[in-house]
């Protein structure tokens, strides 16, 4: 239970929603539900907050907040950041979403694709047994060359300026179009 009192500093309905609904929503990507919540009063707050200012704020006890303010410095969510005249330390979240979504992704990544990757090369290293089978060679190589092929996209997406990925973005149905007609599967129409 990550609330302690009913008597926590009122915060503006729209913020309150926006911390509850962050926090059911990290909860359901495997966050925790304190820490998502936490992120989420970071990113709405105009002024750095102390962990005390966040368990007031939140209900939450001050070692749930401690414990979740090391899990968003850990994924380069929020930072420490100095206040003249305050020895205690304040925290400010990343409010650019697209550096936000990078962190997030970049730190996904580590934790799961490429232990993954990883696997899957070792395994590559013995796909040469004749025990196994040809079907499920074929598949250790498309399982290979598929994690590589995104991998590579992986990398190359962080040097796309996010302008441009925007851009795509918007475009949605189009670019599936302009595929299709690219590859002789559609007609002009469909690409414009």
């Amino acid at each position: 239970m990550t609330e302690i009192s009913n008597e926590s500093q009122s915060l503006p309905p729209a913020v309150e929603q926006f911390v509850l609904r962050w926090g059911d929503m990290g909860g359901q990507w495997g966050v925790n539900r304190s820490v998502a919540q936490i992120h989420a009063l970071l990113f709405l707050s105009d002024h750095p907050l102390t962990a005390e200012d966040i368990a007031d704020k939140l209900g939450m006890a001050r070692s749930n907040v401690s414990n979740s303010l090391r899990e968003l410095l850990a994924w380069k969510l929020a930072w420490r950041v100095p206040v003249l005249g305050d020895r205690r330390d304040h925290y400010e979240a990343e409010t650019d979403l697209w550096q936000m979504a990078t962190k997030v992704a970049q730190g996904r990544k580590e934790r799961e694709i490429d232990p993954m990757v990883a696997a899957i090369r070792a395994a590559m290293e013995h796909a040469d047994d004749p025990r196994i089978s040809p079907a499920v060679r074929q598949r250790l190589h498309s399982m290979h060359d598929f994690t590589n092929t995104i991998e590579g996209w992986y990398r190359q997406m962080l040097n796309v300026p996010p302008a441009q990925i925007m851009t795509l973005i918007r475009m949605g149905s189009k670019v599936v179009g302009l595929l299709k007609f690219v590859s002789g599967k559609g007609s002009k129409k469909e690409a414009e």
